[in-house]
């Protein structure tokens, strides 16, 4: 039996601030790892919304090579941004706002957008399409994988995944990345 890749090492600092904080809500290690082999073909400007203890930027810095992008997340709850910002400091590529993600407005389009579903209504397709580039990248985190269409979670339609996968500005695709997660990855036309 073979162990998992070893963790990045910005990756396991964020969890250490995460186990600090007594934070248990964060970008599950399949989510990053597609993170960040999707920020390593980004240039330009990456987002999070909701940054939690950092971890979700945490594996999209550890894809970016060089100083070609730069990162700018935004945590609502002051305490989680501290601590995420801890994480940075010393980092001239990555911006921690104790913000709600609504301040990230002007920042962008950005190459790739990190958001979580659990946002639901604030993350629908026609709200997102012009925070993104044309050929940009949006990831959503927290969908339970379904084989029906259109897709069920909880016995009931998921209405979000849905509009993404049909939304005519966006190429979309449901991506399991463990047996009981999955992602939508987004590209806009």
């Amino acid at each position: 039996m073979s162990m998992p890749p070893e963790l990045p090492e910005i990756v396991t600092r964020a969890f250490e601030v995460s186990r600090r904080a007594g934070y248990v809500s964060f970008c599950r290690n399949e989510t990053g790892r597609l993170l960040a082999a999707l920020a390593a073909t980004r240039g330009g400007t990456m987002a999070e919304f909701g940054t939690g203890t950092g971890v979700g930027t945490a594996w999209l810095r550890s894809g970016v090579r060089g100083d070609v992008a730069r990162i700018v997340t935004a945590e609502l709850d002051g305490t989680l941004a501290k601590g995420a910002a801890e994480i940075f400091a010393d980092d001239p590529q990555v911006e921690v706002l104790a913000a709600d993600w609504s301040t990230l407005l002007d920042k962008g389009p950005f190459s790739l957008l990190f958001l979580d579903s659990g946002q639901s209504d604030a993350v629908r397709p026609d709200k997102i399409v012009d925070l993104v580039e044309e050929g940009g990248i949006v990831v959503l985190d927290d969908f339970m994988p379904s084989q029906t269409w259109p897709p069920v979670a909880y016995g009931r339609v998921d209405w979000l995944r849905e509009l993404w996968l049909t939304d005519e500005s966006f190429t979309s695709v449901d991506v399991m990345v463990a047996s009981d997660a999955s992602v939508l990855i987004a590209t806009r036309r």
